[in-house]
């Protein structure tokens, strides 16, 4: 299983499933991330939180830890 954490710099990953329960995975869910659509890796933070993607035409910074639960091909 590779996550969306896992994904260089410059790649484009598309979304297998999201991992997590309740809010969390409401959260990521209402941000435009899931399953089936494509999240471009534009840049990650000097200490690695949070990752810059680009996700429907638009950019979004998400945290490393909800990184983690999406997982992508």
């Amino acid at each position: 299983m590779k996550t969306l954490r896992q994904t260089k710099i410059g790649d484009t990953a598309r979304v297998v499933k999201l991992h997590g329960e309740g809010a969390v995975k409401r959260r990521i869910m209402d941000m435009g991330i899931t399953k089936g659509v494509e999240v471009h890796i534009r840049k990650v933070a000097p200490l690695g939180d949070p990752l810059e993607v680009t996700v429907r035409g638009y950019e979004l910074s998400i945290r490393k830890a909800d990184a983690e639960l999406i997982e992508v091909e």
